[in-house]
């Protein structure tokens, strides 16, 4: 058998400036995330305030990401992701224009612009996943795959170091004046992919229709289902990023600097997986593989819980990033593989209601269940839960632990 050729997807030049722009947009969504996090929890002390953050973005992103996906299917996908990242440009704007006075003082215009990017994304997210699938031919999509998750993890390593540094060491004005160049950054290389119009792509198909194809097409396909479920449910419960501000403040003290390397560490250990990946794909009970990766990703997190060690807490956030870097490029090789490219944007999109914001609306589950039950149970308890989803989606969805390659 020839060997493949790790670097494949990089070789096409419109595919690099497509991993460019997605690279800088994502760090600058971390640092808005990181600046954002710490102020608010700065103002309230409150870890159901944190939770609040993810449900401002979430609950727009959710109502709106089919309505995206139906978009993507019928409209040039590169016009929709400059639109959609454009609505960014103007949320970081207003958060820069914000920090130049004396400050709100007070959570709800955070709430608002995080409403805002949740609006963008529920548009960015199914066209900017559906474009990716054009840059580059059905053969490399899980080397394209691998690539785009690496520099996602990339980006979250980047981005958060140094949305801590410069917040430390010169506040959130400079913070937030940063994120905005990085979009505007993201933009230009948006703009050196060349136009992509649909041509007719639904033309006849009403809205209702167009997205109970695309929901009634994951439905029926019982691996998709199954795969998105796992990490719907493993990241809602499992995950508590949106805590860490109480737990760089409270637990570890290590104040905002600290905070920037806790939220860096699940992506370093992400990046590492992601250029293993590239190199080694897993050829051989990939769905095996991807059920032990989601429940290593819950003791990783009941782990961190625990620990009071500054390094430890470090190498336990860096297993879990890594663990959860083999399901996501595992299960976007089984979405964009099994997925005709006329429904790509519509699949997509019913992916981001069950995947896009589950880091989100996980952090108001984290925070509510912090307030009512302590920060350190909460997330022992939603390490077990994801345990849990493992062994019910293995029972449930036997398919998947049998399934050797994900192109099958």
């Amino acid at each position: 058998m020839a060997q493949s050729d790790p670097y494949e997807a990089l070789r096409y030049p419109e595919y690099r400036n497509f991993l460019g722009g997605a690279l800088t947009l994502t760090m600058a969504t971390q640092v808005q995330t990181l600046a954002v996090g710490w102020q608010v929890w700065q103002f309230t002390k409150d870890p159901l305030a944190l939770g609040l953050i993810g449900l401002a973005e979430a609950v727009p992103f959710l109502g709106l990401t089919l309505v995206g996906g139906y978009v993507a299917d019928r409209m040039d996908r590169r016009r929709l992701s400059l639109a959609a990242q454009a609505l960014l440009l103007l949320g970081a704007v207003l958060l820069l224009w914000l920090s130049l006075g004396r400050g709100p003082g007070r959570a709800w215009p955070f709430y608002a612009i995080q409403a805002l990017a949740g609006v963008a994304r529920a548009f960015y997210r199914p066209a900017s996943q559906a474009l990716g699938t054009e840059l580059v031919p059905v053969q490399i999509y899980q080397n394209a795959s691998t690539w785009r998750s690496s520099s996602f993890q990339l980006a979250q390593v980047l981005g958060p170091a140094l949305a801590g540094l410069v917040y430390s060491f010169s506040g959130a004005t400079n913070a937030y004046l940063l994120e905005t160049v990085m979009l505007v950054l993201a933009l230009a290389a948006m703009v050196r992919i060349a136009p992509r119009p649909r041509r007719g792509a639904l033309a006849r198909t009403s809205l209702v229709k167009g997205l109970g194809e695309g929901v009634g097409f994951v439905f029926r396909h019982r691996l998709l289902l199954g795969s998105m479920s796992l990490d719907l449910f493993a990241v809602l419960f499992g995950g508590a990023v949106m805590m860490l501000p109480v737990f760089a403040s409270e637990v570890l003290k290590v104040g905002p600097a600290g905070l920037g390397l806790l939220r860096t560490a699940p992506a370093l250990g992400s990046l590492a997986m992601g250029f293993w990946l590239a190199h080694r794909p897993p050829r051989r009970r990939a769905g095996l593989v991807l059920l032990a990766g989601v429940a290593v990703f819950g003791l990783s997190w009941i782990g961190f819980a625990l620990s009071w060690s500054f390094p430890l807490s470090m190498a336990l956030l860096a297993l879990s990033g890594a663990v959860d870097n083999v399901s996501v490029v595992l299960r976007n090789t089984l979405v964009q593989t099994h997925t005709p490219p006329d429904m790509m944007g519509r699949v997509q999109a019913v992916a981001g209601f069950f995947i896009g914001s589950s880091n989100e609306v996980g952090g108001f589950e984290s925070g509510l269940a912090a307030r009512l039950m302590g920060l350190v149970p909460s997330v022992v308890f939603g390490g077990c839960m994801t345990l849990g989803v493992v062994g019910v989606t293995a029972w449930r969805v036997p398919e998947l632990g049998r399934m050797r390659r994900m192109e099958e």
